[in-house]
């Protein structure tokens, strides 16, 4: 783990980390080589930590009828909406490694639009970013765009929650200054 400060806050870990946290950070460290900083950030608190982990473990690795490239593309263009410097980075570089396209991950984080995208694809993003930008006003043509591309009522859901978990994710990681681990720069291109 880094010595480093990871947000601004003067919120450091739990020393020593509750067992099951300690043990997943473990994983984390070896099957990714980092011990991504949005949870040492929230390392604070366990009570924080837990359901923060729980709901993305859920949204972004669990079932879903939608890839975890488009979970991770969501991800990227819902932090590029919001300049969430820390998200652009570590989820930019996911979008890179699972399309094993490099100019992927750039195009979701500088401009979506001019990414080489299929029609499912493209719509998923413009659903996502009509949620983040005004949420109130999506409609019933907004869902039935999704559903003429193949999208379930299930999958529009999905889409839904990892757009309202970014977004919320976004707000927490700007207001803190989160800094993304240097490794995400460099990874996957």
């Amino acid at each position: 783990m880094s010595d480093k400060t990871v947000t601004a806050l003067d919120l450091p870990m739990q020393d020593p980390l509750p067992e099951d946290i300690q043990k997943y950070f473990d994983i984390c460290d070896e099957k990714l080589g980092i011990v991504p900083n949005v949870l040492q950030a929230y390392a604070f608190d366990m009570e924080k930590l837990r359901p923060f982990m729980a709901m993305y473990n859920d949204l972004m690795l669990g079932d879903s009828g939608l890839s975890k490239l488009e979970r991770e593309m969501i991800a990227v263009v819902v932090s590029s909406l919001n300049r969430c410097w820390y998200c652009q980075v570590a989820h930019g570089a996911a979008v890179r490694q699972l399309s094993g396209k490099p100019e992927l991950g750039e195009a979701m984080v500088m401009n979506w639009r001019m990414a080489d995208l299929d029609a499912r694809q493209h719509a998923m993003l413009a659903f996502s970013e009509q949620v983040s930008k005004a949420s109130s006003e999506t409609t019933e043509a907004d869902r039935q765009a999704l559903r003429d591309v193949g999208f379930s009522d299930r999958d529009i859901w999905d889409i839904a929650a990892v757009v309202g978990f970014f977004n919320m994710s976004n707000r927490m990681a700007s207001a803190s200054a989160m800094q993304p681990n240097a490794e995400y720069h460099a990874q996957h291109r």
